[in-house]
């Protein structure tokens, strides 16, 4: 299949691409589009067929879930069968943004987007291409990020290109995502609002607006109930270590490792933060990634993926990654390192 790639701006998205996009969806064929959070491959929510091209296109497991990206409540409101206080106060105050509800759904969404499970993950993006082609489609839009299935998710249209050129017709490059990780998945079904993934909006601020708020635990035997629950997520091709705990140590053992990483002749990478650079390049690894101040979160989690992508284009054989400060964004993107790492983790 030939792949397009168009630039569209961010801010102000061109109409005729827009229009591009949508008839490409009304078609059954999937576009890959930009979000707040990561890019997004797009299919028709409505049309079974079309969702089915999405797994794949990924390599996606059957009993992963799907998000369904909406650009109004009304639109909303035909996919949830009942809407309870808790989503209502959600909608409020994180719609749009990267917050990702779980309802109960109605006739109308596909098994296949909810994995046969009675509840539908929903969200409203609050980027402007991806309202906008939303908007223009008239329908809502099932997406995942847009990678191949258990690699590290998009944030630039180059990401995306790498992964699905030659798998899909479209792709709408809006340049880099500001957000830089997935959005929260928050079940509101009934009882007390749980997180089911960390992502970009925190536990604390679902605190502030529903009061007590509870983060899942999922076993490896527990069916999905969301995107990202269950499988081994977000993992560049070498071998990912997580080194966290106090920066000295972290910068000691790190150092460890790339010697020894070096010594069997593997090409070491390493992604740290701006505080641990300076020491960390003393020991000579062969690509030195900073993702940002351990005191901005949000910069680290911008810069997360592109990190980890980067290590894939440079072929480093084994990956060394300093963890941050759980709370706050840094739970997501902990989160994100742990599931990339496998059981790899190291914590000093």
């Amino acid at each position: 299949m030939l792949t397009k790639r168009s630039s569209i701006d961010r801010v102000r998205p061109e109409a005729e691409i827009l229009k591009e996009g949508a008839e490409w969806l009304k078609a059954g064929e999937l576009v890959a589009f930009p979000t707040e959070t990561v890019y997004g491959l797009g299919a028709n929510a409505l049309d079974a067929f079309a969702c089915a091209k999405i797994f794949e296109a990924k390599g996606r497991p059957q009993d992963n879930p799907l998000i369904v990206h909406v650009c109004n409540r009304s639109m909303a409101n035909r996919l949830v069968k009942d809407w309870t206080s808790a989503a209502d106060l959600c909608v409020q105050h994180f719609w749009p943004g990267p917050l990702t509800l779980i309802l109960p759904k109605t006739a109308l969404v596909p098994d296949i987007v909810t994995a046969g499970l009675e509840n539908v993950a929903i969200r409203m993006p609050s980027h402007p291409v991806a309202l906008g082609l939303i908007k223009e489609t008239g329908f809502p839009i099932a997406a995942p990020s847009a990678n191949l299935s258990g690699k590290p998710s998009p944030t630039r249209g180059s990401h995306v290109w790498r992964d699905m050129k030659g798998k899909i017709p479209l792709i709408l490059d809006a340049g880099a995502c500001e957000v830089g990780v997935e959005s929260t998945v928050l079940d509101v079904s009934g009882g007390v609002p749980t997180i089911l993934r960390p992502g970009g909006i925190t536990k604390e601020q679902l605190e502030e607006v529903l009061g007590e708020v509870r983060v899942d635990a999922p076993s490896e035997n527990q069916i999905p109930r969301a995107p990202g629950m269950k499988y081994r997520h977000y993992a560049p091709q070498g071998e990912l270590i997580l080194v966290s705990g106090l920066r000295e140590r972290v910068v000691q053992r790190m150092g460890q490792e790339i010697q020894k990483g070096h010594a069997r002749l593997k090409r070491v990478g390493v992604l740290c933060t701006f505080e641990s650079a300076s020491f960390l390049h003393n020991w000579t690894p062969d690509l030195l990634f900073v993702l940002g101040s351990k005191d901005r979160p949000q910069e680290v989690a911008s810069n997360l993926f592109e990190g980890l992508r980067l290590c894939d284009d440079r072929r480093m054989d084994l990956i060394l990654v300093e963890g941050i400060e759980e709370g706050g964004l840094g739970s997501a993107v902990m989160n994100r390192l742990e599931k990339a790492a496998g059981k790899r983790s190291q914590h000093i």
